[in-house]
């Protein structure tokens, strides 16, 4: 069993889940009610998280060029719309599309 950093109660385990449905653990303290979520715990919900944000698209052959389908979600949070145009910025881990 933990005990708590601030009053060195004894800390409880409990789990609880996250708006989005990510269920995480994390410790309470009996005595003074001090919440803590541990380091592990963190990354394992930031990396649900980060699995959450990935969208797939397609690439497909447009003449001599390739053209990328934007999900509808993307397009609506973006604000994309059909014949605007966008700048397309290439960066070390692959590109970033900015509307214009």
């Amino acid at each position: 069993m933990k005990t708590c950093s601030e009053c060195k109660g004894k800390m409880k385990e409990l789990r609880a889940k996250t708006p989005e449905g990510v269920g995480y653990k994390y410790f309470k303290c009996n005595k003074c009610k001090e919440e803590i979520v541990d380091m592990k715990q963190l990354h394992e919900v930031a990396q649900e998280y980060r699995e959450m944000k990935k969208f797939h698209a397609k690439l497909s052959k447009w003449g001599m060029s390739l053209g990328l389908r934007i999900p509808k979600e993307l397009v609506k949070r973006y604000n994309f719309k059909n014949n605007k145009e966008v700048t397309i910025l290439p960066e070390e881990e692959g590109i970033k599309i900015i509307p214009i």
